[in-house]
């Protein structure tokens, strides 16, 4: 029972989830992000190909 209270008492567990929700945040941004660039992209090349 005590080793469980002080699990509960300690914030560097607490803070370790918090830094790796926001890198997961940052993370599906990202990809988001990527894949519209990446249609964008491959449009653009589509286009030029299509042109030579």
């Amino acid at each position: 029972m005590a080793k469980f209270l002080k699990l509960i008492r300690n914030n560097k567990g607490a803070t370790a989830i918090e830094y790796g929700l926001i890198a997961a945040l940052i993370a599906v941004a990202a990809i988001a992000a990527m894949e519209s660039i990446g249609t964008k992209l491959g449009t653009t090349f589509n286009n030029v190909s299509n042109e030579l």
